[in-house]
């Protein structure tokens, strides 16, 4: 993984005094909250419902286990003993007190982490597949190009107040998992035909109040042009975007709006001026930051099919496990983990001190040194021998991360909602709970399939709801929490948007509505094998609102 260089510890080693001097500026009452508040945005720090709220970047979503041991003593020390994983492959910290954010920054700085540039209107942390350089679907590593565009983009002069945020993901495999489809740039890592590393670009997606899915302007873009190219669509973007509108500033309505023809050729023209110059990257530099990627050296372990065999026959819930949590590696000796982070009843996301630390242990015992943060709020250990599945596995176990539910109806993705967040009008946190009790028999979850279930406590849409096969929206209406269904979101290389199923329920209505659309779905599949997805895309949404509304539905 890459290693902070002398100019990144000076950068954060500065950016930690220059915070330090604002904060107790701002607690001597030198500044007010309203004149502090775009200075702490730049460093993360977030006002919630109860607390100020600390965001951690976490690029592409790779760890060191001496991160996550830092990640777990400020949890311990300085907020409530635990840290919530984001759908950015961030963590917030809920709890930290303001005259203690300082000394966090300086402890993340020592194990080169910190929180610059995870709010405000800037280019935020860039994610990618969290199986990156381990996948066996993989055409090559996105991770170094991300960290070419994380170098690229850090307090870039040109770019840090720019209309809104801006958010860029990059994946490197046929199987789109790091949702480039719904980011203001999203990157498709692919081959040529003459075998030329390359990318599909598309830009302009984006949920909130106003989804969109992005538009390719590009088949394939030169790898030494990625910056040439991505600084020409943020100058067309910078120029042109909507800033007499927070609602209509991001990149998804300038696209809207001018045209994707039109905007493309604005894209083009202002690239063909930049191609040639000194953004145009090298052959030897993309090199230099490939090498900090270099996947590490697996060594044979054939003994692994045996153990393996023998392990799942005796041991039932191990085989479940198996089944549902690990993904094709590269080397045929090893296995991507996915640690759950949604235990039934538990807060998705969300993870103890200890259990920080013990995953850590685990990856330097078995995961070779390396953790994967998912934009699904899991982690991965993307280098596991089979041979060693079973005392992994073991060791999740004694720590309460042994759920094998990764893709199943209770691996929901949620924001925190109105339990911490200032702008959410509905609680996320609950309805989750709710629903992974009721679907909490592991064998009915199974017999369900895969079934992406995600939860936005407002229109912001940090839970991705839009992109769920079952998306819930909280609102709020009247005074009371209401929540909508959509249905037949996908945020893979198929992207689609849910649509509305009908009006909304209440909270005491939600978890019934969810088991009546799951339901009807098993009971009109074809077979076992057509997921809820592939069902709800051949069958539309008459079946479903005939289910939760009867004779309204008819009425309608």
């Amino acid at each position: 993984m890459y290693r902070y260089d002398e100019f990144d510890h000076a950068f954060v080693k500065a950016r930690v005094a220059e915070f330090r001097d604002q904060v107790e500026r701002r607690l001597s009452g030198a500044l007010t909250e309203e004149q502090f508040k775009p200075l702490r945005l730049m460093n993360g720090v977030y006002l919630q419902l109860h607390a100020y709220m600390l965001r951690i970047a976490i690029p592409y979503g790779t760890l060191a286990p001496r991160q996550m041991r830092m990640l777990a003593h400020i949890a311990r020390t300085y907020d409530k003993g635990y840290g919530h994983f984001t759908t950015r492959q961030n963590l917030q910290f809920h709890w930290p007190a303001l005259k203690d954010v300082p000394e966090i920054l300086e402890k993340l700085a020592s194990v080169e982490m910190h929180s610059i540039q995870t709010s405000g209107n800037c280019i935020r942390n860039v994610t990618a597949d969290h199986f990156a350089g381990a996948a066996a679907d993989e055409v090559a590593d996105p991770r170094p190009y991300a960290e070419i565009l994380r170098q690229w983009s850090s307090l870039h002069p040109e770019f840090s107040y720019l209309p809104r945020k801006f958010k860029i993901a990059v994946t490197g495999a046929e199987s789109d998992r790091a949702a480039v489809q719904v980011h203001d740039i999203g990157l498709h890592l692919k081959k040529s035909p003459e075998g030329r590393l390359g990318f599909a670009v598309y830009v302009g997606g984006g949920l909130g109040r106003t989804p969109m899915i992005a538009k390719k302007i590009r088949d394939f873009l030169p790898e030494e042009d990625l910056l040439s190219y991505t600084t020409a669509i943020l100058r067309v973007y910078n120029l042109h975007g909507r800033r007499d509108n927070k609602f209509k500033a991001r990149i998804k309505i300038l696209v809207h709006e001018t045209g994707t023809e039109e905007l493309a050729q604005q894209v083009e023209r202002e690239y063909l001026a930049l191609r040639e110059s000194e953004l145009k990257l090298p052959e030897d530099d993309i090199q230099a930051i490939r090498e900090y990627f270099a996947p590490p050296l697996l060594p044979v372990r054939s003994e692994g099919e045996a153990l393996l065999a023998s392990a799942t026959a005796t041991d039932a819930r191990f085989a479940t496990w198996v089944r549902r949590n690990l993904h094709t590696h590269k080397h045929p000796d090893y296995a991507c983990v996915t640690i759950s982070l949604k235990g039934i009843g538990e807060v998705p996301g969300d993870i103890s001190a200890d259990q920080m630390e013990a995953v850590a242990d685990l990856a330097e015992r078995y995961g070779q040194g390396e953790i994967r943060v998912s934009h699904e709020q899991n982690l991965v250990l993307p280098h596991v021998a089979r041979a060693d599945l079973k005392a992994v596995y073991e060791g999740l176990v004694e720590i309460g991360l042994a759920t094998a539910n990764a893709g199943l109806v209770t691996d929901i993705i949620a924001c925190p909602g109105l339990d911490y967040c200032a702008l959410a009008n509905a609680r996320s946190i609950p309805v989750a709970q709710q629903i992974a009790i009721r679907f909490a028999d592991q064998s009915r979850q199974e017999e369900i399939g895969d079934l992406k279930l995600k939860i936005s406590g407002c229109i912001n849409a940090c839970g991705h709801h839009h992109v769920g096969h079952i998306g819930i929206l909280g609102v709020e209406k009247k005074g009371a929490e209401l929540y909508q269904v959509t249905l037949g979101g996908s945020g893979d290389e198929n992207t689609t948007l849910g649509e509305i199923i009908g009006r909304g329920f209440g909270a005491d209505e939600i978890v019934d509505a969810v088991e009546t659309i799951v339901e009807t779905y098993l009971g009109l599949r074809q077979d076992k094998s057509e997921t809820f997805l592939a069902a709800y895309r051949r069958l539309g949404s008459a079946p479903f609102k005939e289910a939760l509304y009867g004779s309204e539905a008819k009425a309608a």
